[in-house]
């Protein structure tokens, strides 16, 4: 397979991950409201109050800006790890609301319908393959190749 092959994968999967995110930020803050976005974080018993508040109101923002760098290819290890931590902490949330047998609805798209934690765990393994293969193929670049040579010693 030619070199440019795994970067234009990359590229892809930066701007459709990147546009994803945009897009369920934008949902949670402009569709749903924040306001529903608070009782969906409260619905998975992991904070509540104060806590519930503070993360309803900025994790939309978080997603929206670490989408559109990530998209952008604008600090690109800084975006990767901030999609990276996403990806992990909604993970970890809908893992333990599984884990507990909770009936409720994500709140990813601001939607009322009951999670599907089947479906769940086969989009954060997307995620995953995909921030894995961006990150293979960003450090394959910047190391030359897999033997570690630059391009001027090739």
């Amino acid at each position: 397979m030619p070199k440019r092959y795994p970067e234009m994968i990359a590229l892809s999967l930066r701007v459709l991950m990147g546009a994803w995110f945009v897009y369920a930020g934008g949902l949670k803050i402009f569709g749903s409201g924040l306001e529903r976005f608070v009782t969906d974080i409260e619905n998975y018993r992991l904070v509540e109050g104060w806590f519930a508040i503070i993360a309803a109101y900025l994790l939309p923002w978080i997603e929206i800006v670490a989408g559109l760098c990530f998209m952008l290819g604008i600090l690109r290890k800084g975006s990767w790890l901030a999609m990276f931590g996403l990806v992990v902490a909604f993970t970890f949330a809908v893992g333990s609301a599984w884990a507990r047998g909770l009936d409720i609805s994500c709140g990813c798209l601001g939607g009322t319908e009951p999670i599907s934690y089947w479906r769940k765990a086969l989009e954060f393994a997307l995620y995953y393959a995909a921030l894995a293969w961006i990150a293979w193929s960003d450090w394959k670049s910047a190391s030359g190749g897999p033997a570690g040579k630059s391009p001027a010693e090739s």
